[in-house]
């Protein structure tokens, strides 16, 4: 690396490396120089990130100061950035050459750009000196009093990164030196207190495409001219007409006041900077300006520059970000719980209410209490005096219910618990499911007869009763003789039903429908459709849904819950290809099982899938008789057949879906010609916190025709 000793002295550090001739001799020179010190704090666990080694000489310190080499230095520096700022964008930043003019308020917003490694390069402007008055807002010190301002703020920089380029101009930009000052630079930023100087940068700047932001204390204001997207806008937003500099420079003090004005828009400035531009050269020696206010300013800078140099969005205009105005509208939070209504079922009670019901809308009643994909209920009913039907509402339908198989589950559910209601009054008739593309892609019915069959008619209480439960529950055992009733339930039914037990199995599971999660939140459309599903306060549409108090999160993932949910969020995951936390709750969750069971049939038709919905309301109703909790954590491939169910689900993921799909079937010791119905856990703990609703009996049912 080579060094331009006169451009660096006034502020920057001088980079010696041990690999250089040439440096090696100025080392030794400076080693023999009393009053010299040498700081090296790097001991041997610190040899892993000096790649060179290098030593950062400080003439105003007299102190040279070991350092790492650029790369593991700027890595190791801005560390704490990640992800709000990735490694790539770093990069990217480090070839932006930022100007400022103006090292007051300047001050603030060059340490921040450097602080935050937003350039890599700072050209830095000022003709003052630093004044006792002048350490209300500039972060500088009594040693510094007497310097001049570029040089102190050059100096603290270095202090902070050795590798950021410096230039100080030590003298105010005049018309004679402002084509030096902006060769080169990315983006300008104005601090000057001259409202001639600040018109001579920005015609300057627009002549070079140069973008000016400019930060003012009161108030907040950020002000943004993209001299290079626009062809050759007005200056200022042309809030000064026809005014350039040449007939500003012409005018006296007083008569320059009015477009001082404009320019800061005296309509917005708070009562007290207001009177205090009223009382500049009368009690007050300058606008006064915070040190809070300052900083406020450089943080909206440095978004802006941030921005530019990325090639984000970023139009002409202004903002302001008023902190006083933002702390008179402090409100009390208002906490998650108290928001909830109190709980209700939110169902008429079947049996309760038998007494005033038709056998008809009893056995609705039953049906529409059966579990379904994120709760959408994708049925729509019809009932009259020949039959109980079932129609597959594609409404409802969401990207997991890959062609209509969740739906079809939902709808064999539901005729279960139908049937059980008929037998329960003696009311059961002939079952059938088919598929009638022409009307609804599946259709069933249950025709009216005097059927009673006492074996469904035991479980009716169980039916009405049935609960998804979340909670994270224990590992109990699961005892032999309810392993077999719940193989029995799903067989008498035609379906099979795989039950893991085995805590190494589980545990690989977990990490498979973990991983599966994670997709589901980094995939937009399904991050979008899960979220939609959550049902918190004040929703339009509590009925359908997943109350956010049936999740069973505690106060740690409820708060995470608030992060996890914002789309934005996942984007920047996305991008990174990280979020391994995201898969964390169902990981958890699968792993404090008692068991988890996967029901599965023989064949793919949409009846085959109603069948096993049907096998797994028995299932579940069996479950809950036997003291367990059931709580689907179906992964995202869960209906998914070939690479077109993959490349539908999560275009970006296809592949990553597909072979886990592949490894849960090898854990689940699945055969080739099984196809899963849905993936469950046993759960051993309390009772669900509240019961899920659904939509009204009325809101389900189809009018025939």
């Amino acid at each position: 690396m080579g060094h331009s000793y006169e451009r660096h002295e006034a502020g920057g550090a001088v980079i010696l490396a041990d690999h250089l001739t040439a440096d090696c001799e100025v080392l030794e020179r400076l080693r023999a120089t009393q009053g010299i010190d040498f700081i090296d704090e790097f001991g041997p666990e610190s040899a892993g990130i000096d790649s060179g080694g290098r030593w950062a000489y400080y003439p105003w310190r007299n102190a040279v100061v070991r350092i790492a080499g650029p790369d593991a230095f700027r890595a190791a520096r801005l560390d704490r950035n990640r992800h709000l700022i990735t490694s790539a964008e770093q990069e990217r930043l480090q070839r932006l050459r930022v100007g400022i003019v103006g090292l007051s308020s300047g001050h603030a917003i060059a340490y921040c750009l450097a602080a935050q490694g937003l350039c890599g390069a700072l050209r830095l402007a000022d003709g003052d000196t630093l004044e006792l008055s002048n350490l209300n807002r500039v972060p500088a010190t009594v040693l510094d009093l007497g310097l001049n301002k570029a040089t102190v703020a050059a100096r603290r920089i270095a202090e902070l990164d050795p590798y950021v380029s410096l230039e100080v101009f030590t003298s105010e930009v005049t018309a004679e030196l402002v084509d030096e000052f902006l060769d080169g630079l990315d983006v300008l930023v104005d601090q000057a207190d001259s409202l001639d100087i600040k018109m001579l940068l920005r015609e300057a700047a627009r002549d070079r495409a140069i973008p000016v932001l400019m930060a003012t204390s009161d108030r907040g204001l950020l002000d943004v001219e993209r001299f290079d997207l626009q062809p050759r806008p007005a200056v200022m937003h042309g809030l000064l007409g026809e005014m350039d500099t040449t007939a500003l420079s012409g005018l006296s003090t007083r008569d320059k006041l009015p477009y001082l004005l404009r320019l800061l828009d005296a309509r917005q400035l708070s009562a007290r900077g207001a009177a205090s531009l009223v009382e500049v050269g009368q009690t007050l020696g300058g606008w006064p300006q915070l040190a809070g206010d300052i900083w406020v300013g450089a943080a909206a800078v440095a978004e802006a520059v941030r921005r530019i140099g990325l090639g984000e969005p970023l139009k002409s205009g202004r903002v302001q970000i008023d902190i006083a105005g933002a702390l008179d509208g402090l409100a009390q939070p208002v906490p998650r719980d108290a928001e909830f209504p109190a709980a209700t079922d939110g169902l008429a009670d079947a049996a309760g209410k038998e007494a005033t019901f038709r056998i008809a809308e009893v056995v609705a009643s039953a049906a529409i209490r059966a579990p379904s994909g994120g709760n959408a209920q994708p049925w729509r009913i019809i009932m009259d005096d020949n039959s109980f039907q079932l129609l597959l509402a594609a409404e409802d339908s969401a990207t997991m219910d890959v062609e209509f198989r969740a739906s079809a589950v939902a709808l064999g559910a539901a005729m279960f618990n139908a049937r059980v209601a008929a037998a329960t009054h003696a009311a059961l008739g002939p079952v059938g499911f088919r598929e009638d593309h022409s009307h609804t892609a599946l259709h069933g019915e249950l025709r009216w007869g005097d059927g009673d069959d006492p074996e469904l008619a035991q479980h009716y209480p169980a039916v009405l009763a049935r609960q998804t439960n979340r909670h994270p529950g224990r590992a109990a055992p699961v005892p032999p003789a309810t392993a077999a009733r719940l193989t029995a339930a799903a067989a008498g039914e035609g379906a099979r039903l795989h039950l893991i037990t085995d805590r190494d199995q589980i545990t690989a599971i977990s990490g498979i429908l973990a991983e599966a999660d994670r997709i589901r939140y980094l995939t937009p459309r399904l991050h979008a459709e899960m979220v939609s599903e959550l049902r918190f306060p004040a929703h339009p549409s509590p009925e359908t849904g997943i109350d956010v108090r049936c999740l069973e999160l505690d106060a740690s993932e409820l708060a995470a819950l608030e992060l996890v949910r914002r789309p934005d969020v996942m984007v920047e995951l996305a991008r990174w290809d990280a979020g391994g936390v995201l898969g964390d709750v169902t990981r958890q969750r699968v792993m404090a099982s008692a068991a988890l069971a996967v029901v599965v049939v023989t064949g793919s038709a949409l009846t085959d899938y109603a069948r096993g919905g049907a096998a797994l309301q028995a299932f579940w109703v069996a479950a809950e008789q036997s003291g367990f909790g059931v709580h689907p954590v179906s992964p995202v491939f869960l209906y998914a057949h070939d690479d077109n169910d993959f490349q539908t689900l999560s275009p970006a993921f296809a592949a990553e879906l597909k072979t886990l799909r592949e490894d849960f079937r090898a854990r689940a010791g699945l055969a080739d010609d099984e196809h899963e119905i849905l993936v469950l856990r046993l759960v051993s703990g309390p009772p669900p916190s509240v019961p899920a609703r659904r939509r009204s009996l009325s809101a389900s049912l189809h009018a025939p025709g």
